[in-house]
């Protein structure tokens, strides 16, 4: 864990700043889900309890007060056991727990406590509160339980739309191991590789650094699978293959510190074929494009009038090239860009926020204009991360996107 206690410590103070005097937050870890009968998938935490304390350990619970000057903290945490241990791991201490979520060691209860710990809050009248945007189940119980609790989903995501410096260099280390990742990756792009090929290089390439889960499902697909946005099967020797003049597109995030990247690169098979080559007549838009939204993306402006400034120039492409007809209307451009140019990244790669507030100092966004033209039998996206300062953004990632650095 790179990021130091005190950043959990702050976000804690900060939360509870925000509410009413008289708050309980009730927070839960959740569990992790079954995979099959007698085996469950990795675990990750829910990503505002992890926010709020850095921990990932299963379970766990969580309730805040203010009703002092200061907050109050319990945390309910499974104890040390060493029958248990034996067969599902080792536990973390009281002590190991405290150092990495700021968390007092006194504050700690074994997690057979939190029955009565809630009790004695609803007995002193505190207002209860938790986490309506969680996905986690026993969240979920909470909330629609004959309880009378707060929604404090927007505080949060309020809070997490902002990134602070810890934040930001967790996703810049991130983008690093991803496109290390991926420049290991680029010495297996020939004719006849399998997509599942370059798959189990890049997760290989990023596991190894520690990434052990992914941002999201790795995506790498050849020819025409790249008009299948999230193609998270890749196929074998049955499937298809890379040939020459084909065009790859792979998509993919490596997580540090429970932070995520998310990039995407175009390779392709071969140089030029000639003048009209149309994969390089699509590089160059989508590096206009990129290099439009980096200029563009400043505090005041909004994912709506991002996407109307790629529109335009997209617009201008389709004309120019026969696709549409002169003053294309939305619906016109719509045929060939098919999703947003730009989403919010933090703890979650499509991160929690409101996406109708305009851009501000402390924004990450993953940027990835992407154009599809099925007459043509290519389209793609290169995807970059960036921060939001207060004249524009930066790039988190590299941005490479030159012709010599993908063509194979």
């Amino acid at each position: 864990m790179a990021i130091d206690k005190s950043f959990f410590i702050n976000k804690r103070d900060e939360l509870m700043s925000r509410l009413p005097k008289g708050t309980a937050v009730v927070l839960f870890a959740g569990s992790s889900r079954a995979m099959s009968q007698d085996t469950d998938y990795r675990f990750l935490p829910d990503r505002n309890f992890y926010y709020l304390t850095g921990l990932e350990i299963e379970t766990c619970r969580l309730i805040l007060t203010n009703r002092g000057e200061k907050a109050e903290v319990k945390l309910f945490a499974p104890g040390k056991d060493d029958m248990v241990e034996r067969w599902h791991g080792k536990r973390l201490t009281k002590e190991q727990i405290s150092a990495i979520s700021g968390i007092a060691v006194e504050d700690i209860y074994a997690d057979g406590d939190y029955d009565e710990a809630l009790y004695d809050v609803e007995k002193m009248g505190l207002k209860l509160a938790s986490d309506g945007t969680s996905i986690m189940a026993e969240t979920k119980a909470f909330m629609a339980s004959d309880k009378v609790v707060e929604d404090i989903g927007p505080v949060l995501t309020s809070m997490r739309m902002i990134k602070s410096t810890e934040e930001v260099d967790a996703i810049r280390k991130a983008a690093a191991i991803t496109e290390e990742a991926l420049l290991e990756m680029k010495s297996h792009v020939r004719p006849g590789v399998t997509e599942i090929e370059l798959y189990t290089a890049l997760e290989y390439g990023m596991a190894k650094r520690g990434s052990l889960i992914p941002a999201f499902t790795t995506i790498t697909a050849i020819g025409s699978n790249s008009f299948y946005l999230h193609h998270g099967n890749p196929e074998g020797e049955d499937g298809v293959t890379a040939k020459e003049i084909d065009h790859i597109q792979v998509d993919v995030g490596a997580r540090v510190d429970g932070y995520c990247a998310d990039i995407s690169r175009a390779y392709f098979v071969g140089g030029a074929t000639g003048d009209d080559d149309k994969r390089f007549k699509l590089l160059a838009l989508i590096q206009k494009l990129r290099k439009e939204a980096f200029a563009f993306i400043k505090p005041g402006e909004t994912f709506t009038t991002l996407n109307q400034a790629m529109h335009k120039i997209v617009g201008e492409f389709l004309v120019d090239n026969n696709l549409a007809t002169n003053d294309p209307d939305t619906n016109d451009i719509k045929r060939y860009y098919w999703h947003n140019t730009s989403h919010h990244l933090g703890l979650d790669v499509h991160d929690i926020s409101d996406r109708e507030k305009p851009f501000m100092a402390g924004n990450c966004l993953a940027v990835e204009p992407g154009v599809y033209i099925p007459e043509w039998g290519v389209g793609f996206r290169i995807e970059d991360d960036v921060y939001v300062t207060t004249g524009g953004c930066e790039l988190i990632s590299s941005g490479d996107d030159k012709v010599e650095g993908i063509v194979i």
